[in-house]
């Protein structure tokens, strides 16, 4: 299989695998992040809300990840149980806040998540920040929408490019 379809693929299941119905295959594990260390125990939607928004406008369950701290463990793997609720759970509000600024931890795990190699994440940086308007081109733009934008604006970059083709 394609390494770049396989990145593209991640990207869709780790950003829509954030949803409010989180279960034990949650990205970084069951447990994973601050939230879900305060409202641990607590069943039901809004604790559920809470503890996925906690983890997502402070970015600790991604450095939780990164580091294999709070809890969180990678090794598992992602499943899926629901429809994408990227934007309710501040992930897409996070990238979009690094985006606007041209840089941040969010925007790296993006840019991770879409299989741009490390001595290439600072032009995707540069990139992403100078094309913002084009890739969150409406306030209620969907994690899909977003994915799809960034992916064109990479496809007409020729450092990027190779990162955002598809197979047939």
């Amino acid at each position: 299989m394609d390494t770049r379809l396989l990145s593209k693929g991640l990207i869709f299941g780790l950003l829509s695998a954030a949803s409010v119905a989180a279960h034990a295959d949650a990205p970084g594990g069951n447990g994973c992040g601050w939230g879900n260390m305060l409202f641990e125990g607590q069943r039901g939607i809004a604790p559920h809300f809470l503890a996925t928004t906690t983890n997502g406008t402070s970015g600790n369950a991604t450095f939780g990840m990164t580091s294999g701290t709070n809890g969180c463990d990678t090794s598992g793997s992602l499943g899926y149980n629901g429809r994408s609720l990227l934007a309710m759970n501040g992930m897409l509000d996070s990238i979009a806040e690094d985006m606007a600024q041209g840089q941040g931890e969010a925007l790296d795990a993006y840019a991770t998540l879409l299989g741009v190699e490390q001595a290439d994440r600072e032009h995707f940086a540069k990139v992403t920040h100078a094309n913002f308007s084009t890739i969150f081109a409406s306030a209620d733009a969907t994690g899909e929408q977003v994915l799809a934008a960034t992916l064109a604006v990479m496809e007409r970059d020729t450092q990027l490019a190779r990162y955002a083709k598809t197979s047939a």
